[in-house]
């Protein structure tokens, strides 16, 4: 790589740096739709790469999403016409599934988190690497890392919840699925954890606004949610985001990206800007007088890559005659090239830049994905309540009324442009298909509320489909509160006011706030957005085929104004207002199962320990109902007195177990010192000596309680 970069000239390098739009760069408009996709039998036009991405060389393309064929055409022109034959980068979007037509569509980021399972997140990420890489992809822009604490903000459902702890131990498994143990491989890709840092915690939960935190907060729960990913998941780039913390926007924020990252963290790929992230210096945060200044800053900051924030000229002469006049150093532009350089190198880019042209026909929507889709969906259902045990239904009730706009259609969520949300899939055809032959199911989309009524009365039991959908939740779309949108309000209590037994199904991707439906409703699921075959899974919880054992990444608030209300807060929040309730709707970790389970035999050592040793700490749980079942067993721990004020509780381990009627497991977890380290006053991380409480239970909220003391 250094005789490589040793061997090219200025604009070469600058060119390493720059992402080109691919359909509008290579494509005739009738080749392409949604100016993003490239038409499956799409034709090259090399006249127009050279007109528009010239003869110097390529960082990257993106917004093609080409199949195989034409990812290989536009590498070998790319190639021949630069002169060191330097190969392109694709990068495309893949948050839950390659985002391309027919391609298998997973479970939205929530419902992995809710999950609580790392090696989901581990298979995962290994398929949408399998499907990208088969279309000649080697970059995939996620996992989403932010931790998720103001539920207003549309992105929620990209997160993996509120807590860092879970977010970081699912974002490392995922990583390491897209990336393998090798990237040089006909299946892996580039992780790039986004979006760095802080993200999800917007002033009015707004996107891309201000991040009000003071170095302590970012790096405790900010940072800690992306830490493993980049130290033990060895991430190979990184998305720079938008906004600003504490006054500093992030692409222009060194001690983030170079100190913290890089020098701390021992980054060693490549970062590249949210799109317009660095135009916003400019135009946004005021920090940056020109464009051509915007540029440099983000450049000395330890940005390596733009996307499509100027115009390729105004982007590559900045750095040009930054270079000649002083204002960047060549060492930095070496840094800066040298690392989208080694990437290339990883991926094995530069020994065999073309994909086998026949291997996506075994990958798009292989049955192995689709089985992989089904199975992420089944573990991701979150009872959230079931009084009478009215769930599950039996399949040979008479009648049943599926109701409302959710009900007839698989959300997919954001982020999946390219698939069509199928009524197919959705929660009533799959009902129908695993119903008895003898029940009658009928469905009314609930616009219609006294047609609704009548086929409520009618039936044995209603089934709601309420939530959310696209232009609700999702990039752009932040609320300025929680309740159900629209009508569903008025549906859902002119439904329960028939008397007959209903089951609220909801799709969302955020927390909502449903304080009458929770006192009102006997049996909730949490079924954010599921993917292609939520619907099945969705009609499997309800009728006893899928036991649900999903919990809660983030807590549900009883109402917008409760804000902010995760459950790691420090002591000093109080728990009061003078209208109503206080407490969460339904706690972080919260969960039920059509089985139940005992916690006992709790085991901590609680003879004073050395600071180097790993405290384990071990519960007995057991099967006590008539199903077999998944339990996830979580701890929590709290430090009795430290240096600076630390959370009430804090979670620091999870394991989620299936056991049958009856059965019993102990399970380990074990501490981690970093897991119990603070930062203390003089800046630094320390884990400190003193008395610590851990609780182990089936939630945030309870559990059997131990101590041990580290002297």
């Amino acid at each position: 790589m250094a005789d490589l970069l040793g061997r090219m000239t200025l604009k070469e390098k600058v060119c390493q740096l720059d992402m080109y739009f691919g359909c509008e760069s290579l494509l005739h408009t009738n080749q392409y739709t949604g100016r993003t996709h490239a038409n499956p039998d799409a034709v090259f036009d090399p006249q127009m790469a050279k007109n528009y991405l010239g003869i110097s060389g390529v960082g990257s393309i993106h917004d093609l999403y080409p199949r195989a064929g034409l990812c290989n055409r536009v590498q070998a022109w790319v190639i021949a016409s630069n002169r060191l034959g330097i190969p392109a980068l694709f990068i495309e979007e893949g948050l839950h599934g390659y985002m391309d037509g027919g391609e298998t569509v997973f479970p939205q980021s929530i419902n992995l988190a809710t999950t609580w399972n790392p090696e989901l997140a581990r298979q995962t990420g290994s398929a949408i690497a399998a499907q990208a890489r088969a279309n000649g992809v080697d970059m995939i822009l996620g996992p989403v890392l932010d931790v998720a604490r103001d539920p207003r903000w549309g992105r929620v459902e990209e997160d993996f919840g509120e807590d860092p702890y879970l977010t970081g131990q699912l974002g490392l498994a995922y990583v390491e699925g897209m990336q393998g143990e090798s990237l040089d491989t006909d299946h892996t890709v580039i992780a790039e954890p986004k979006h760095f840092a802080g993200h999800g915690s917007p002033e009015g939960g707004i996107n891309m606004s201000p991040v009000h935190a003071g170095e302590r907060e970012v790096r405790s729960i900010m940072l800690k949610s992306f830490e493993p990913a980049v130290r033990a998941g060895k991430a190979w780039g990184i998305m720079a985001a938008y906004h600003d913390i504490d006054g500093v926007p992030c692409t222009g924020n060194p001690w983030l990206l170079n100190q913290v990252l890089r020098d701390e963290w021992g980054f060693q790929g490549f970062v590249l800007s949210d799109l317009g992230a660095i135009r916003r210096l400019y135009d946004t945060h005021h920090v940056a007088d020109s464009p051509t200044n915007a540029v440099l800053l983000a450049l000395n900051s330890g940005v390596d890559m733009q996307f499509y924030d100027f115009d390729h000229s105004v982007f590559q002469d900045a750095i040009i005659n930054g270079v000649k006049d002083g204002k960047v150093s060549e060492a930095t532009l070496n840094q800066a090239v040298s690392r989208v350089l080694r990437v290339k190198f990883l991926l094995g880019l530069f020994e065999h830049p073309f994909v086998n042209e026949s291997l996506d026909a075994n990958i798009r929507h292989s049955q192995a994905h689709n089985h992989l889709a089904l199975e992420s969906a089944r573990q991701s259902m979150c009872l959230l309540k079931n009084d009478g045990q009215l769930l599950p239904l039996k399949k040979t009730l008479k009648r049943i009324a599926v109701i409302g706009p959710n009900a007839n259609i698989a959300r997919l969520g954001d982020y999946s442009e390219a698939a069509t949300e199928s009524s197919q899939q959705g929660m009533l055809e799959q009902i129908k298909q695993l119903v008895s032959p003898g029940t009658a199911v009928t469905f009314s989309e609930g616009d219609d509320i006294p047609q609704a009524i009548s086929l409520a009365q009618q039936a044995d039991v209603v089934i709601l489909g309420l939530g959310e959908w696209l232009k609700i939740s999702g990039e752009g779309f932040d609320r300025s509160d929680l309740n159900l949108p629209g009508q569903q309000e008025t549906l859902l209590e002119a439904i329960v006011g028939t008397g007959k037994p209903v089951v609220l199904v909801l799709q969302n991707g955020r927390p909502l706030s449903i304080p009458w439906a929770a006192k009102h409703v006997p049996a909730i699921i949490e079924a954010w957005y599921p993917g292609e075959f939520g619907g099945q899974a969705i009609a499997e919880t309800l009728f006893g085929e899928n036991n649900p054992g999903g919990r809660l990444p983030t807590s549900f608030p009883r109402s917008v104004g409760q804000l902010p209300d995760f459950y790691n807060h420090y002591p000093s929040r109080k728990d009061s207002y003078i209208e109503g309730d206080s407490s969460p709707l339904f706690a972080f970790g919260h969960g039920l199962s059509y089985t139940t389970f005992k916690y006992d035999q709790l085991a901590v050592d609680n003879t004073p320990l050395s600071m180097a040793t790993d405290p384990l700490i071990a519960v007995r749980v057991t099967n006590t109902g008539g199903r077999e079942g998944d339990e996830v067993v979580q701890l929590y721990v709290r430090q009795k007195n430290a240096s600076v004020v630390t959370p009430v509780k804090a979670l620091k381990g999870f394991s989620r177990i299936h056991l049958q009627p009856g059965e019993s497991k102990t399970v380990q977890l074990h501490l981690q010192p970093a897991d119990l380290a603070v930062w203390n006053a003089n800046r630094q991380w320390t884990v400190e000596p003193g008395e610590y409480t851990v609780w182990v239970g089936g939630d945030s909220e309870g559990g059997l309680t131990g101590q041990f003391t580290l002297k």
